[in-house]
């Protein structure tokens, strides 16, 4: 198979992983964190108006999700691809950065969740995914 097909589909296999991974724990996080009561936490419009209910243990899942995913990407396309192996976990960081960059819009109500977020959910585990699959630049 050629090198660029073969990266292509690894950028692509690691993003459904990653996507699965981030929403398999978003699902089973209100199992572990409810909701604050009388929230709906598949509507925004809901959440938005009970922005006052939410504590800092009710981001704690939302940003595991988005570090997991990031990192099992990362770390998926660089044991799965040919070459250029950090500059594809960078762009699968980029791309699950930029769904946090459209939550955060969505969602400023939480701000301060959003800034630390951006800062270590992305960038930060899509290096560590590259470098715990031990592979060259």
């Amino acid at each position: 198979m050629n090198s660029t097909v073969r990266n292509i589909l690894s950028v692509i296999g690691a993003l459904i992983i990653g996507g699965i991974i981030n929403v398999g724990i978003i699902k089973i996080g209100p199992n572990i964190f409810p909701a604050p009561e009388g929230v709906d936490p598949n509507d925004i419009e809901s959440i938005k108006a009970n922005v006052h209910l939410y504590s800092a243990k009710h981001f704690i899942i939302p940003l595991v999700a988005h570090a997991a995913g990031t990192l099992a990407g990362a770390y998926a396309v660089s044991r799965l691809a040919v070459s250029n192996y950090k500059n594809l976990a960078l762009i699968i960081g980029g791309v699950f950065f930029l769904g946090g960059i459209m939550m955060a819009f969505m969602l400023p109500e939480f701000w301060k969740f959003s800034v630390l977020d951006l800062i270590i959910a992305y960038f930060p585990m899509a290096i560590l995914g590259w470098t715990l699959a031990n592979k060259p630049t």
